[in-house]
């Protein structure tokens, strides 16, 4: 990839600047600032997703034919970081970057034309049912149950970490729909309406303080068969296809740039109070590192993602871009403390500010290297593909 950008290139950038500074509200931006959570707050995310929408931009990772950008991977690159460094709202990809490219490749043509336009729309919000009590990281051995009775199936179980239940009207989940030698050949793939009989949601507080995360119980929810996506028993297939897009499609850079960019906000406020940071030459050079680090692995995403086109599978090197990502993430955080240093234990006496948001981003980092696949399920599929199994 030349990453000297071309006449071209530059006027994207240009395009993209300009539409930030006429869409990009100081609300949005303010929304993001305050967000220790995974994902802004809906209505955070969902202005700017509609914004998004209305340019044909939200959706740059699909088919130009179904309302995908048709970018490049530098293009895609460009309005990530643009976006980064303007402060706008994360868009909320559960929908979006996660049953999308599965309805996508596995759905028929009837769950494209249903999903897919409320997908793009924003008029769908969704959530993802994978994790269970007794299955996290050995997610095949999940327990909730979808039986078919006559004209639907009949679900029966829980999921739990579910981010963002509280707010979705749709699930995407992994349930077993049979009893197999193999456990992994018993589970499909199914859309549930989340707000069916028989569907209840218990919040999860998470150790940062945020609402984000909850238990979801399932008893005798009726879904109809037109929920099931692809075939019946082979949703742990679906489920890999789709964690490679979960792990491995993100631009993850852009967003440790914004993390830092964030520190560098508190220093200044820091600063503002008599608090001289920026004389600590350890912290700063701290600082530098960090940023260091993070142009190092923004190459590394240039360099795997580069060569993929829209709608292709990152593969196994999807594990190692979100190794990489969630413990920058951590680094990122842990640095935001040592700067606060003895302002990090008040750090509820700043409300409505940037510092407030500083300590809750460092505690919810710690689940960084555990949602989305544990580190040492990554590094598990990296031995699997170097050793060719």
């Amino acid at each position: 990839m030349d990453l000297i950008l071309t006449p071209a290139q530059r006027a994207f950038r240009r395009e993209v600047q300009t539409f930030l500074a006429t869409h990009l509200t100081a609300e949005m931006r303010q929304g993001q600032m305050l967000t220790a959570g995974v994902y802004p707050e809906p209505d955070v995310s969902r202005p700017w997703h509609h914004a998004l929408y209305r340019k044909g931009w939200v959706a740059p990772l699909w088919p130009v034919e179904y309302g995908g950008s048709g970018w490049t991977t530098i293009e895609r690159f460009i309005f990530e970081s643009e976006c980064a460094l303007a402060g706008a709202p994360v868009v909320y990809p559960i929908g979006v970057r996660l049953a999308a490219p599965v309805i996508l490749a596995f759905g028929s043509e009837e769950q494209k034309r249903t999903y897919l336009p409320r997908i793009l729309s924003g008029e769908d919000y969704w959530c993802q049912g994978f994790s269970e009590p007794g299955a996290g990281s050995d997610l095949a051995s999940l327990q909730t149950r979808a039986v078919l009775e006559g004209d639907h199936y009949t679900i029966n179980g829980s999921k739990i970490w579910t981010t963002h239940a509280h707010h979705a009207n749709r699930m995407f989940a992994l349930v077993r729909t049979a009893n197999t030698p193999r456990k992994q050949d018993g589970i499909s793939f199914i859309v549930i309406d989340m707000q069916s009989p028989g569907v209840e949601i218990r919040p999860i507080i998470s150790i940062g303080g945020e609402h984000d995360i909850n238990q979801v119980f399932f008893t005798d929810v009726r879904v109809p068969p037109s929920g099931l996506i692809g075939e019946v028993n082979a949703g742990w297939s679906y489920a890999k296809y789709l964690l490679e897009f979960e792990r491995g499609t993100g631009l993850f850079s852009s967003r440790l740039r914004s993390g830092l960019k964030r520190i560098e906000r508190a220093i200044d406020a820091l600063e503002a109070a008599d608090r001289h940071i920026r004389d600590n030459m350890d912290l700063m050079a701290r600082l530098a590192d960090v940023a260091i680090e993070i142009d190092v692995f923004e190459m590394l995403e240039l360099m795997t993602l580069g060569l993929l086109e829209p709608g292709q599978r990152p593969g196994p090197t999807s594990s190692v871009l979100k190794l990489r990502a969630s413990r920058l993430k951590q680094t990122v955080g842990e640095l935001g403390v040592e700067i606060l240093g003895p302002s990090a234990l008040r750090w509820q006496d700043h409300p409505e500010d940037v510092l407030s948001v500083i300590v809750p981003d460092y505690l919810n980092s710690r689940a960084a290297t555990i949602f989305g696949g544990a580190s040492e399920v990554q590094l598990g599929i990296i031995a699997k593909s170097l050793a060719g199994v």
